[in-house]
C-alpha cells in the first residue's frame, strides 16, 4: 500500500529542512526523486547522496522560483513526474503597516504562483496518463493569521484554496491533490520564533505534544498521500502539528 517503487517524485526546497526529509522518506519507499531549490546542487549535495545510497535515482536543478519563466522551464522538463510536492517557499517578517511590496510580491510568487504554475505544468501530464498524486506543504496560517507575516498567511491560505480548487477538477481523472500543513517545526524558517524566548515559550506552551516538529515528522505523511493507500484521499490538509490545531 505504500510502496513507491518505480514512480518519479519531484520535490521542490529539496535542499534542506521539510523538503530534504519528504524527498528521503518518498525515496525510501521507492521512488526516485527529481529535487529542485534555488541552490541546488545537480549532484544534490547531502540529499543526493542520501538518495542514491538508497539505490535511487537523483536529479538535482537550481530553479528560481520568483522567476515565472525559470518555473515554467522547469515543468516543461518534469511533465512526466509522477509524484509532486510543492514545498519551496520564502518567508519574510516585518508588521504590515511596515510590510514592503516588494517582499509581498516575493513571498506571493514564490509561495502561491510558482506552485501553481509548476502544478499546471506536471499536472497536465498525469492527466494525460490518468494517474498522479499533488501534494503542497501548507501551513498553521493556511487556518490562522500569524503575526508580522501578511504575505506568508495570504499564499498559506491560497494554497488551500489550490488543494481544494485542483481536487475539484482533476479527481475524477486519477490525479489526487492534497495537502500537509506543518505545525511549529524546527527549520530555518522558525529560527527567529525559536531564538525569541517569551515567543518559544508561548508556543511550546500551546502545543499538546510539548516539543517542536522535526522536520522528519513529515515523512510519513508525505508517503501516505504519495502511496496507493491514500487513492480514495483528495482535496484534503493533513495537519502535522502535535496537536496544535485542537487546542
Amino acid at each position: 500500500m505504500f510502496d513507491l517503487a518505480g514512480q518519479t517524485a519531484v520535490v521542490t526546497g529539496a535542499r534542506r529542512g521539510i523538503g530534504f526529509a519528504m524527498a528521503l522518506a518518498l525515496a525510501e519507499a521507492g521512488a526516485d526523486i527529481v529535487a529542485a531549490s534555488s541552490s541546488q546542487e545537480a549532484d544534490g549535495g547531502e540529499i543526493g547522496r542520501r538518495v542514491r545510497d538508497l539505490g535511487r535515482s537523483f536529479e538535482g536543478h537550481a530553479v528560481d522560483f520568483s522567476d515565472r519563466a525559470a518555473v515554467e522551464a522547469f515543468g516543461a522538463r518534469v511533465r512526466g513526474a509522477d509524484i509532486l510536492v510543492n514545498n519551496a517557499g520564502t518567508i519574510r517578517r516585518a508588521p504590515a503597516a511596515e510590510h514592503p511590496l516588494e517582499w509581498w510580491d516575493e513571498v506571493l510568487q514564490v509561495n502561491l504562483a510558482s506552485q501553481f504554475v509548476l502544478s499546471q505544468a506536471v499536472g497536465a501530464g498525469m492527466l494525460e496518463r490518468g494517474h498522479g498524486r499533488i501534494i503542497f506543504t501548507a501551513s498553521l496560517l493556511t487556518f490562522q493569521g500569524g503575526i508580522n507575516v501578511p504575505g506568508y498567511a495570504a499564499a498559506k491560505s491560497g494554497i488551500a484554496g489550490l488543494v481544494h480548487a485542483l481536487s475539484n477538477e482533476w479527481a475524477g481523472r486519477g490525479v489526487t491533490v492534497n495537502g500537509i500543513a506543518p505545525g511549529y517545526i524546527a527549520t530555518d524558517n522558525t529560527e527567529a520564533l525559536r531564538d525569541d524566548p517569551e515567543r518559544s515559550r508561548a508556543i511550546l506552551e500551546r502545543i499538546p505534544a510539548g516539543r517542536w516538529g522535526s522536520a522528519e515528522d513529515l515523512g510519513g505523511a508525505t508517503v501516505f498521500l504519495a502511496s496507493p493507500a491514500a487513492a480514495y484521499v483528495t482535496g484534503a490538509i493533513l495537519p502535522v502539528d502535535g496537536g496544535w490545531l485542537a487546542r
